[in-house]
């Protein structure tokens, strides 16, 4: 049972952690709390489904059409929709979560309120600690490392990523530096929904999907970040295995109470934060002034 809590909580922590990532970039550098973030990852899972299974593209192809068209979408939402609105945080708010109610009914009048689930993009299985591991699991662990990594490399090591984070500590001083702040954030947010795009083309073989299927993911990935603390990295991926853990011990201790893993995972968050306001790397918030 250790191995599996293991494995399983590696696997949903990793997929948490491509989501709170994108969220928490977008956040960070744009300001903007981007409610149709988890939107974006459901298309993703359509987009694949469609391109592979209904089209019958090989997977390499359909992987790469899938993160590029989401990616171009995210791009265009924000050129058109976000950035017009970007001094408005009420706007935003409500643009961003009326953008996701827009794909998701596209989404059942296309193809219906059905489940479904994609093909696996690498097909087999192996025995670790006693444990049944397909190796797309596998493929989903090594590719969170990897790109986790890389997004650390292109943040702290690269001219754009340097551009990113001094838009993100003072995007007013950042363009008197001669940054271009406008295509600074047009980058983050192509970035931040590539992220969701790639976490749901890594899980989409695994967990079912269906037109709805990004209300549940949002109140997670919102949760974590509030957990991790606002527009920190750091922060999102470890407050992303933490609630992945609190869930999966309650799918495995407590099979019977499985529908209250949301429950418990969101309490495993207010206890953090009834300790620690600002969330584990984030601000604590100022006393408000009168």
């Amino acid at each position: 049972m250790i191995a599996a809590i293991i494995v399983s909580t590696l696997a949903t922590g990793g997929v948490y952690a491509l989501l709170a990532s994108g969220l928490s970039l977008i956040f960070g550098v744009a300001h903007i709390v981007n409610l149709a973030h988890t939107a974006f990852y459901m298309v993703a899972a359509y987009f694949l489904w469609f391109f592979a299974q209904q089209l019958g593209l090989n997977p390499v192809a359909s992987v790469a059409i899938t993160i590029s068209g989401v990616t171009l979408l995210g791009l265009l939402s924000y050129q058109f929709l976000l950035n017009r609105v970007r001094q408005h945080p009420q706007a935003l708010l409500l643009i961003t979560i009326a953008l996701a109610m827009v794909f998701q009914e596209i989404l059942v009048l296309l193809f219906g309120s059905h489940f479904h689930t994609s093909p696996a993009l690498i097909d087999g299985s192996t025995q670790i600690l006693g444990i049944t591991v397909t190796y797309q699991r596998l493929l989903l662990l090594g590719a969170v490392v990897v790109i986790m990594v890389g997004l650390w490399l292109f943040l702290s090591k690269t001219k754009l990523g340097t551009a990113i984070r001094a838009t993100a500590n003072d995007a007013e001083i950042a363009n008197l530096m001669g940054i271009s702040v406008p295509r600074t954030l047009l980058v983050t947010m192509g970035i931040g929904t590539a992220l969701a795009a790639v976490a749901s083309v890594l899980i989409a073989s695994v967990w079912v999907f269906h037109p709805f299927a990004w209300v549940n993911p949002l109140t997670m990935v919102l949760a974590i970040v509030v957990l991790g603390g606002l527009g920190s990295l750091k922060g999102s991926i470890i407050g992303a295995f933490i609630i992945a853990l609190a869930e999966t011990l309650v799918v495995f201790l407590l099979p019977e109470q499985g529908y209250m893993k949301m429950a418990l995972a969101l309490l495993a968050m207010i206890i953090v934060l009834a300790v620690r306001p600002g969330g584990l790397f984030g601000i604590v918030f100022e006393e408000e002034r009168l």
